[in-house]
């Protein structure tokens, strides 16, 4: 299993290392029909039931989320699914395109504002680096997260993963069999990233990538970012990120993201444009983007009730049906809860598989801000 794989690459290590409408609640800090103080509720327990969270959040009426695509790993299915749930509780969308680095620098923005957002979708270098944003709250589900993949006190989570793979148009370039193929001449001007590595969580993977297929490791980056500084000096690398726009106007006609995101890519432009995906043999690289709460969210109590929605059965189902590798999906498959059919289909896995721990990850990232820009010039 995915997890299980991620668990063993991280057995050494004690955590896992990757405007706005106006809106009410935040005068009371959400304290809604209930009493409770959601501003400092970590657990569901302080509430007393999840009936008296959905009464306290629907009391605020409103959530503010951000940089959440709707076409990133089934987060429109999200979205709207918990709409229709709580109908009283709207959700404001904000930038949708922003990389992590861009959520956390809106929240400093907005401080003590009701527009600013109330829950967070990270990658793991940002996480790592931005705990003193956060809430810690502890989900009903939180003992069927494996413990390496979520913060102890709850600051942030793993939510939803895959591996970094390469998504290609076969009517466009040869089929790469392995990370080198990128650098011949049948890519020149075609090979691009999503963000850049030293802000956004897919970008970051696909330089981790290119590390351990050039058979280094994730201690040490340097071999990824010589890997595009060569892509770049061939030629083959394009600065745009990639969209099904790009995809389908043949901008991006190669393209390192998450599986499950090549996967949508594929399915967006079914009948438009042939697209393929490939995980290459040998080490992979794998992650979860993280869930947290903002420690000012200014509608406490739907951030919170946001967080149960996303960890329960329905919630990881959607993430299954857009590609994605849940982090309850043993504990779901134990407990016959999961979508079989959907799991079953996931993309095949790498025969070993790694993660940086949060010491290469925070090296990681240093070294990406030194060297990257210098790198792709």
């Amino acid at each position: 299993m995915f997890t299980t794989r991620i668990l063993a690459a991280l057995a050494t290590t004690t955590a896992l290392a990757l405007s706005l409408s106006a809106c009410s609640g935040a005068a009371d800090a959400g304290s809604g029909t209930t009493g409770v103080d959601a501003a400092s509720a970590t657990s569901l327990s302080a509430f007393g039931d999840l009936a008296a969270l959905e009464d306290a959040a629907r009391a605020e009426g409103a959530l503010n989320v951000i940089a959440l695509p709707r076409d990133w790993a089934n987060y429109g299915a999200v979205l709207d699914a918990f709409s229709e749930k709580y109908p009283e509780i709207t959700i404001t969308e904000a930038s949708p395109d922003a990389s992590s680095a861009e959520e956390i620098l809106a929240a400093d923005n907005l401080a003590g504002q009701d527009t600013a957002p109330d829950v967070f979708d990270l990658g793991l270098a940002v996480a790592l680096s931005s705990t003193d944003r956060f809430a810690p709250y502890q989900v009903a589900a939180w003992a069927e997260i494996p413990d390496a993949l979520k913060e102890t006190s709850g600051l942030y989570t793993g939510d939803y993963g895959g591996y970094l793979a390469i998504g290609y148009d076969p009517d466009a370039v040869p089929a790469p069999t392995e990370l080198r193929d990128l650098l011949g001449a049948e890519y020149t001007g075609k090979v691009a990233i999503n963000g850049d590595p030293t802000q956004a969580g897919a970008a970051f993977a696909a330089v981790g990538l290119a590390t351990v297929q050039s058979g280094s490791d994730v201690s040490d980056f340097q071999a990824g970012i010589d890997f595009f500084d060569e892509l770049n000096q061939a030629g083959n690398f394009v600065k745009i990120d990639p969209t099904s726009a790009t995809i389908a106007s043949g901008e991006t006609p190669v393209v390192f993201d998450w599986d499950y995101l090549n996967v949508g890519y594929g399915t967006s432009l079914a009948g438009e444009r042939n697209w393929e995906v490939v995980v290459f043999p040998g080490t992979g690289y794998a992650g979860y983007y993280n869930q947290a709460v903002n420690k000012d969210a200014p509608n406490p109590a739907a951030a919170r009730l946001w967080q149960e929605f996303l960890y329960s059965d329905e919630g990881q189902n959607l993430w299954l049906a857009g590609g994605a590798r849940p982090v309850r999906a043993e504990a779901m498959a134990a407990a016959g809860t999961i979508d079989a059919a959907l799991f079953a289909a996931l993309p095949a896995a790498p025969a070993e598989t790694v993660v940086p721990s949060e010491a290469e990850s925070a090296a990681g990232a240093a070294l990406l801000g030194a060297k990257w820009a210098a790198a792709v010039r």
